[in-house]
Formats: C-alpha cells, sequence, structure tokens
C-alpha cells in the first residue's frame, strides 16, 4: 500500500455511524454463478457500468457522492465526444443508502439485472455485496477503500492499489499494512516533533486515533492523546491543552462538524500549530464554509492523499477535469479520484476493441503488471499479490495547505515527495 493507513482514513466521516449501518441480508449464491456470456455488449449497444454510492446514508447526502459526480461528469463527457470507438457508455446508478442490505440491492440489480460490464468508483459504507461482485468477476474500478473489500476480494481495485493477496481473506492473515509517510513528511519538512491526537470517547473513533498514533510513535514522534465526550464535547478544554502541550500538529478521529468546533475552540483559546491535517475526504473547496468561525486554524489546515490537487490547474489532466466538472457548486478531490476511476475503465475498455468489451477483457486490464496514472492524476496504482506483507516500502504523498486568498495550494511534486517508510499492520 502506497498510503498511510488509507483504508482507515477514508471512513473518517462515516466512522461514528459505521456502528449503526446495517449489517445487510445474503442474497442467495445461485444469483451469482458466472455465465461465459455474461456482461458482453453488442457492438453497437450502449456499454453499461455501475455506480454505487451511498448518497442518503446516515452519515449525510453530501458524504459519499463525490466520486460517484467525478465518474459521471467523465462519462459525459467522453459520450459528448463519441464514446469508446462509437459506443455510448451508459451509466446505472444506485444508491444503497448506506446499509449492507441496500448494497446487496445494488449489487444484484446491476450485476444480474442490468449486466454492467464494470462497476466504478464505488462509494460504499456497508460494501456488504463486495464477495458477490468478486463472484460474479465483475471488475470494480477505482472504488474507495471504506472497509477491507479492496484488500479481501479479486476483481476488486481500489483506486489506492493494494499489495495484498485478496484472495478472500483480509490482507494477510486479517491484517492490513499502512506507512507512515504522512507522518515523516512532516517531520522532515516542518522539523515537528510533538503531535496530538483528538478522538471521541467512542470505540471508532478511539480505535483510528489510535491507529494515527501508532503511526506517529513509530517516527518518534511525542503523542499527546485528546479524548472528548461524545455527547457533551468539551472542545475548549481540549485546545487549551494542546496550546500548554505546544503541539506541532494536531490529527483527529472527528467527524466534519467536530473538526470544526475543535478549531474554533483552537481560535479562541490562541493554540497555533503548524498544522491541522486533515484527510482527503475533508479535500473540498467547502474550507470557507466549515471553518467561518475559526480563521487562523482554517489557515493551518493540512491534507494529504494519493492523487493531484484539484486545484493544480496548471496540469493539464486538472484542467480537463475541472473545465467538465465547473457547472458542479462545490470541488473535491474524491470527485477527481471518481473521474479518474472513470478514466481507468475507459482504458480498459478500449485495450478490448478486438474481442468486445467484456467483463474479461477489462479484467485482464486491470491486473496488468503496469502502474496506472490516470494521465497523472493519480499516484502509480499497482496490484502485486504479496504473498508476504512488506516490512519498509518507500511510498509518495501529495500534499497541500489551505490559504483563505489562493484556496488548497499544492507542497511539491507528488511524485517526488517519497519516503522509505516502515509499514504497521492494522486490523481493519
Amino acid at each position: 500500500m502506497r498510503h498511510s493507513f488509507r483504508a482507515a482514513e477514508s471512513v473518517a466521516a462515516g466512522l461514528l455511524l459505521l456502528l449503526a449501518a446495517a449489517c445487510g441480508s445474503r442474497l442467495p449464491e445461485s444469483d451469482f454463478e458466472d455465465r461465459a456470456t455474461q456482461g458482453r455488449e453488442p457492438a453497437g449497444d450502449p456499454i453499461r457500468v455501475g455506480v454505487i454510492a451511498s448518497a442518503t446514508s446516515p452519515v449525510g447526502g453530501a458524504a459519499f457522492t463525490g466520486p460517484r459526480d467525478g465518474a459521471k461528469a467523465w462519462f459525459d463527457r467522453l459520450n459528448a465526444r463519441g464514446g469508446i470507438d462509437g459506443r455510448e457508455v451508459e451509466v446505472r446508478e444506485c444508491d444503497d443508502g448506506g446499509s449492507g442490505v441496500g448494497n446487496n440491492e445494488c449489487v444484484h440489480r446491476l450485476v444480474e439485472e442490468d449486466e454492467v460490464v464494470a462497476l466504478v468508483a464505488t462509494t460504499a459504507l456497508d460494501y456488504a455485496g463486495a464477495s458477490r461482485v468478486s463472484r460474479a468477476r465483475v471488475p470494480d474500478i477505482g472504488g474507495q477503500p471504506i472497509g477491507p473489500a479492496y484488500d479481501t476480494y479479486p476483481h476488486l481495485y481500489s483506486v489506492y492499489g493494494s499489495l495484498a493477496p485478496r484472495d478472500g481473506t483480509t490482507g494477510w492473515d486479517g491484517r492490513q499494512y499502512g506507512g507512515t509517510e504522512v507522518y515523516r513528511y512532516f517531520k522532515r519538512e516542518h522539523g515537528a516533533r510533538t503531535a496530538a491526537v483528538v478522538s471521541y470517547n467512542q470505540s471508532a473513533s478511539a480505535s483510528y486515533a489510535s491507529l494515527i498514533a501508532r503511526g506517529l510513535k513509530a517516527e518518534g514522534y511525542k503523542v499527546v492523546t485528546e479524548q472528548v465526550d461524545f455527547a457533551l464535547p468539551n472542545f475548549r478544554a481540549v485546545a487549551a491543552d494542546l496550546r500548554e502541550q505546544g503541539a506541532d500538529l494536531v490529527f483527529d478521529a472527528l467527524d466534519t462538524h467536530g473538526n470544526a468546533r475543535l478549531c474554533r475552540a483552537m481560535d479562541e483559546v490562541g493554540a497555533e500549530v503548524t498544522a491541522k491535517v486533515t484527510n482527503v475526504q475533508n479535500w473540498t473547496s467547502t474550507v470557507p464554509e466549515d471553518y467561518e468561525d475559526a480563521p487562523r486554524c482554517r489557515n493551518s489546515l493540512w491534507v494529504t492523499g494519493s492523487s493531484r490537487n484539484f486545484e493544480d490547474t496548471g496540469h493539464e489532466a486538472v484542467r480537463e477535469f475541472r473545465d467538465a466538472t465547473k457547472g458542479l457548486k462545490t470541488h473535491s478531490q474524491w470527485q477527481l479520484e471518481g473521474w479518474a476511476a472513470a478514466m481507468w475503465f475507459t482504458d480498459a475498455a478500449r485495450s478490448c476493441a478486438r474481442e468486445g468489451v467484456t467483463r474479461a477483457c477489462v479484467d485482464r486490464f486491470m491486473n496488468r503488471d503496469e502502474p496506472y496514472t490516470a494521465d497523472g492524476l493519480l499516484l502509480p496504482v499497482t496490484y502485486e499479490h504479496l504473498a508476504e506483507p512488506p516490512k519498509t516500502r518507500t511510498t509518495c504523498v501529495s500534499v497541500a495547505r489551505w490559504e483563505d486568498a489562493k484556496g488548497w495550494v499544492g507542497q511539491g511534486d507528488m511524485n517526488g515527495t517519497c519516503f522509505d517508510v516502515p509499514q504497521l499492520s492494522y486490523e481493519p
């Protein structure tokens, strides 16, 4: 994995509600028996793809729709330019409601009834139908690894890649691995030595905070842990202690609302830090609204990820994305990653010109040895099926900082911001 516990980070905004999501029912295995001709599109007919998003999840309407919107923007532009070898791409959407039951229903409808060639940019709070997608050999391309599915099953391809065997067991013997490159970056580039981790007194939040703390300690940081009551959080007390402890960095296992309240409290007590570090799900254009009451903290926001800053319009591929999505009210890094996922499917489908666009052909493209970058929008993505987890790995990271006058400002070339870091295990 090229990313610092990226699978765990992806669910930061939804971690407080994961336990409330339904576990999901199981559809009969017979519903997903492989058919040799299933998913084959006759020449000239539209190529059907499916997009599953937890659009109406308990987390909130906008939390999981970014990848979907980015993918749809790509396909709209692609179809306006003639589609794939003259064939339009028909997008079948399904909102699973953030539940396992709803996810299984979406998988059944898209995979069996609509017979889509592939799923694209899946963003599911509870990917209960993942094993059925894999059993049907439907390539799931560029999905967000909110849970462990993309490090568990074949035919599922996270937008961030995987080194795991993906043989039906998560990671290696049920454990996943991630690097410490984010923490190494701030230590090397900004001399950070003391880091605070703020969480709720809630199991998912505390578990994620513990994961961050482990990575920080592995990089030699002094780690300050802070916990607030979920029902009655006293962020002002936490902010005051951050100031007293002299924290250089602040990481968190909070939702967006909690982050905003923490930032406001930091401004109120005069707690200044080198960086208030957030994750890719909060890499959006809505920062001014989300943090309107905390101008000082807002301008210390930093974000890390594995894709090129959506504000980097000096890059040709980013300019095309921004031009195609100029009608959207807001922009986000997840939209860009959904756009990249749709591009990935398109490149795979175009490789199938001679034999026809089938699930099997698309899947072969996804399993190539060559890393994929979506014209430079992604750090090189690979799937290596290593028998043993790596102890160390050279990993790269995309970094941006918020500035009110400029928005998200990229910090150097993501392909050159790389570190040889330990890979630490964790249970998903």
